[in-house]
């Protein structure tokens, strides 16, 4: 079963491919993390913000990470840049990944959002740990704490 690990400072081992393999995917959001951590533009290591790793055998499977939310006007956490890699997916670990997201950033707010424009199966996902689709600038989802009804537990 992997381990899901908060990541610090640096990006875990495997991320540059990780990215690779989204990108061959047309996924273009984890070259996009790597980028932005490394330049300064967008880290995830501070504050209340956090990065989430999947580990299985050695190998990153996935990551997510969550991070303030600032167009919800009201305190609110994104949900930001999940992936997995395709020979982990369908053994839950998106899912684990999510709940430790969302535990951490119910921590910090009621208000959870993500946007589900990445694939088809997002939408799915989102709402399956009791998001509900908002017609909102930038996000496409949101969970509420003590509203959503959903299979969604802290860990």
């Amino acid at each position: 079963m992997a381990e899901i690990l908060r990541v610090g400072t640096d990006l875990p081992a495997g991320m540059t491919r990780l990215a690779e393999v989204a990108a061959a995917e047309g996924v273009r959001d984890m070259q996009k993390l790597v980028a932005d951590w490394q330049s300064g533009a967008q880290r995830f290591d501070a504050g209340a913000a956090a990065l989430f790793a999947a580990i299985e055998q050695g190998d990153l499977a996935g990551v997510g990470g969550v991070k303030p939310e600032t167009g919800a006007g009201e305190s609110a956490m994104r949900m930001h840049r999940f992936y997995v890699h395709p020979s982990y997916r369908r053994l839950g670990i998106a899912k684990r990944i999510a709940h430790a997201a969302m535990s951490h950033a119910l921590m910090h707010a009621p208000l959870l959002t993500c946007s589900a424009r990445a694939s088809e199966a997002a939408a799915p996902f989102w709402m399956a740990l009791g998001f509900a689709p908002v017609d909102a600038a930038g996000y496409t989802h949101i969970f509420r704490i003590g509203t959503n009804k959903s299979a969604w537990q802290p860990c």
